[in-house]
C-alpha cells in the first residue's frame, strides 16, 4: 500500500508552570504526521511526536526536517496491511534515535486503516472499556501543590502521584504527612516521581523517610544509567521502585540485561520516549516473564497521543491506575471524545474530533 504523508508543527500551551526537577514548561511543541493513501479515498490518519526538552532521544530542533525526510522516503516503499506488519516495517525503517517519530508514524498509519477509535482493530475484539489513573500533582511551592490534592481529591481519584525532587525535600514530605493525616493507605494510592533527582550517597535515607507515608512505589530515585546502584536500591529500599527514565535507549537484549540486573518491582512505560507501540510491548512482555509489574504513562501528548496510548493500555485489561490523565494540561488541546470522571479516563458517547490544518 502507497502513502503519503505530511508533518504539521502544534506548540501546546499549559494550563500552569509545569514543574519538574529538569524545569518549568509552559508551552510543548507536538509535531503532527497526517496520512492519506490513494487506495483509501476521504480517509486521514493522524499520530503525534511529542518529544520531551532534557529527556526524549529526539528532542531536536530540525525535528520537523528528520519527520519530513522520512516521510518523503516512506512515500517511495509499499507499506504492510496489517497491524503487526506496520510495526515490524516501521521497526526496520525509523531509527532508535527517534522513538517519538516511530510511535508518530504507528499511530498515524493504524488510524489511517483502522479509525482513530479502533486503532487495534485486529486485537481488540471488545469495547474499551474506562481505565482508572492516577490524578498528577505538578511541582510548585506547598500552596499549589496542596491545591491541586485537594482537587484531585474532589474529583474521585483514589490514586495520587506527586512529582518531588525540585523543592526542599522536608517541604514535600510535610505535603504528604498532610495527605496521610487526612487518608490513610486503604484510602489513597500515594506514588511519588523523583525523575532522577535523588544523590546515589542520600537515595536510601530520604526512602527511609518517605516509606513513613505509606506510599505505593517511587520511580526513578536516582538518575538513570547506574545500574549497580539501582540495582541495591531495588533490593533494600522500604518504598518499592519503578524504572522509569532507566528505559530510554535502551534496545535489543540489553533490555533483557537491565531487568535481570536490576530487578526492579515496576517499570514505567511511555511510548513516545521508548521507540512506539511495537517496543512498550517487548518491555511489557520482558517484565511480564519476570513478574516484574508495569503501568502505562503518558508523556504530555495531544489527545491525539494520548488516544493511541488509551487503546494500547486497553488491550491489556489493566487493574493497577495507570498514568493516562495528562489531556487536561493545555488550553488548545485537540478535542477529543477522551473524558475523566471520578478517575476513570474513557471515551464519551460523542466522537467530537476536531483535528489541526495548516
Amino acid at each position: 500500500m502507497r502513502l503519503e504523508f505530511e508533518c504539521i508543527p502544534y506548540i501546546l500551551d499549559f494550563k500552569f508552570e509545569a514543574g519538574t526537577s529538569r524545569g518549568v514548561l509552559n508551552t510543548k511543541t507536538s509535531y503532527f504526521i497526517k496520512a492519506k493513501s490513494p487506495r483509501l479515498p476521504g480517509r486521514v490518519g493522524w499520530g503525534e511526536a511529542g518529544p520531551l526538552p532534557k529527556l526524549s532521544l529526539d528532542y531536536w530542533e530540525n525535528l520537523q526536517e528528520v519527520i519530513s525526510a522520512y516521510a518523503l522516503r516512506f512515500e517511495e516503499l509499499d507499506f504492510p496491511e496489517k497491524v503487526d506488519d506496520v510495526m515490524g516495517f516501521l521497526q526496520q525503517h525509523v531509527s532508535n534515535d527517534h522513538p517519538s517519530v516511530r510511535f508518530a508514524f504507528e499511530v498515524a498509519i493504524l488510524d489511517l486503516m483502522n479509525g482513530r477509535t479502533n486503532l487495534f482493530a485486529e486485537k481488540n475484539t471488545q469495547t474499551l472499556s474506562p481505565i482508572k489513573i492516577n490524578g498528577l500533582i505538578w511541582m510548585g511551592d506547598r500552596k499549589f501543590m496542596l491545591e491541586q490534592v485537594d482537587q484531585k481529591l474532589r474529583d474521585g481519584y483514589d490514586c495520587i502521584k506527586m512529582k518531588i525532587g525540585a523543592i526542599d525535600f522536608d517541604e514535600e514530605c510535610r505535603i504528604l504527612a498532610h495527605i496521610r493525616s487526612s487518608f490513610g493507605p486503604d484510602e489513597i494510592i500515594l506514588r511519588v516521581d523523583a525523575n532522577g533527582a535523588f544523590a546515589v550517597g542520600e537515595a536510601r535515607a530520604k526512602l527511609d523517610k518517605l516509606a513513613e507515608f505509606g506510599l505505593h512505589s517511587i520511580e526513578q530515585p536516582i538518575r538513570q544509567g547506574q545500574w549497580q546502584e539501582m540495582a541495591k536500591l531495588c533490593e533494600e529500599s522500604p518504598v518499592d521502585i519503578a524504572l522509569d527514565e532507566e528505559l530510554i535507549g535502551v534496545y535489543g537484549e540489553q533490555r533483557a540485561n537491565l531487568l535481570d540486573v536490576i530487578r526492579p518491582p515496576y517499570v514505567i512505560l511511555k511510548p513516545t520516549l521508548l521507540g512506539g507501540i511495537w517496543d512498550t510491548q517487548e518491555w511489557i512482555d520482558l517484565a511480564e516473564q519476570r513478574n516484574i509489574g508495569w503501568w502505562m504513562t503518558s508523556a504530555l501528548e495531544s489527545n491525539i497521543g494520548l488516544n493511541a496510548i488509551y487503546q494500547l493500555t486497553s488491550l491489556y485489561r489493566p487493574h493497577m491506575p495507570q498514568g493516562l490523565g495528562t489531556g487536561q494540561l493545555y488550553h488548545n488541546n485537540i478535542d477529543s471524545p477522551l473524558t475523566i470522571e471520578s478517575g476513570f479516563l474513557s471515551y464519551s458517547e460523542r466522537e467530537n474530533w476536531v483535528l489541526p490544518e495548516k
